[in-house]
Parts: C-alpha cells; sequence; structure tokens
C-alpha cells in the first residue's frame, strides 16, 4: 500500500474539505479511524493544516465523488507515471547566504513531517544530526527566534527531493507496520514551533 504524502494532512483537509466517511479516510491515509474521528473532534491536529490532494495530483474530484456516493468504496491514490528522481546519496551543499534560513526549514520538516528520520533531513537540508536535535528540543542556540518555514520556499532543497524523501519515509512506513504516531516519540510538543509565517527570523 502505498500512502498520500503528508497523511495526517491530507487527512484533515479529506474531514474538512469532503463527504468521506472516517474510514474511507483512515484507509486512504493509513491511519486508524479513531484518529481521524479525534482530528475531526479537534482533539488532535490542530496545528496541522490541511493538504489538498486533488491540487497535488494524488487524488481526482471524481474520485472523490464517487467514494462520497458509496461508503463501501476505496479511495484510489494516483499512480506516479514515472518514479521520482532521487538525487545522489550525500549531505547537499547550502550556499552561505541561505545557511541562516536552515533553523527555520528544519522546524518546517520536524513538525510537519514527522515520519523523516535524523539522516533523511540531514541529507535534505545539508545539516547535521546534532543540529536537528537541538532545534528538536528547543536547545538551539536561537530557538525563540526559530519559526518554522517551508525550505522549497526558501532554497533549500526542491520541491521534487522533498516528495521523494516523503515518499521514501512512507514507504518506510509501511513496510515496517508503524503507525504515524510512532515516528519521533522523543519529539517535545512544546518544541512544534506553533507560530508558521513568513517573516525573517534574523537567524
Amino acid at each position: 500500500m502505498t500512502l498520500p504524502l503528508m497523511p495526517k494532512a491530507t487527512a484533515v483537509w479529506l474531514i474538512e474539505k469532503t463527504g468521506l466517511t472516517f474510514d474511507q479516510i483512515a484507509t486512504f491515509c493509513g491511519m486508524h479511524p479513531l484518529e481521524i474521528q479525534a482530528i475531526a473532534d479537534g482533539e488532535v491536529g490542530g496545528g496541522i493544516n490541511g493538504y489538498d490532494p486533488v491540487k497535488n495530483n494524488q487524488l481526482t474530484e471524481v474520485e472523490i465523488k464517487r467514494c462520497e456516493a458509496n461508503p463501501s468504496a476505496r479511495l484510489k491514490l494516483i499512480a506516479t507515471p514515472n518514479p521520482v528522481a532521487r538525487r545522489a546519496k550525500g549531505a547537499r551543499y547550502t550556499p552561505v547566504a541561505k545557511r541562516h534560513d536552515r533553523p527555520d526549514a528544519i522546524a518546517f520538516v520536524l513538525r510537519q513531517f514527522p515520519q523523516l528520520n535524523d539522516t533523511q533531513i540531514v541529507r535534505l537540508l545539508g545539516t547535521t544530526k546534532d543540529t536537528i536535535a537541538k532545534i528538536r528540543n528547543r536547545e538551539h542556540w536561537n530557538s525563540p527566534n526559530i519559526k518554522p518555514r517551508d525550505p522549497v520556499i526558501l532554497g533549500l532543497c526542491t520541491q521534487t527531493d522533498l516528495n521523494a524523501a516523503v515518499q521514501a519515509a512512507n514507504d518506510r512506513l509501511v513496510r515496517e507496520g508503524k503507525p504515524l504516531e510512532t515516528i519521533h516519540e522523543d519529539l517535545d510538543p512544546n518544541s512544534l514551533f506553533s507560530s508558521h509565517d513568513g517573516t525573517d527570523s534574523n537567524i
């Protein structure tokens, strides 16, 4: 089973924008129906922005309407015609001018993509595991000023590389039979940097 990119954020969008059942959303996103219920009730996922699977070419409106009309039907992810090109192994080089943006990007990835492991983040953003740990635990020297910002917008990685990393993490999740909530269990909820805007952080 292949999961959509950003399963929880996709679930938030499907709950808010469609008439699909909790079971249908749970199956598509690789989650438990009770997790979907909790998101719908506002008990979890309050800080997660919905991720539109139609706009991002993972579902069609026709497929959603088909399943809305038949509660026993299951959503089918759009097949990717070509494998996502993956960057060569090794940490990414980050230009000096952009390095002050990197803590913001790390905070964004930790919050939005908890299924990514530290090694993937190191390769994606050209950082170190020590830096990731300090940002996760709010031990970074500039933690008060860190604001999660999209690394693609910041120019620290490409959307293709980010999508490939997330897809690889989702595939690993399925192979290991791990539910989403078990990833990064040591992540301090207070370290998720609740604010998210496009302002400079002066890092």
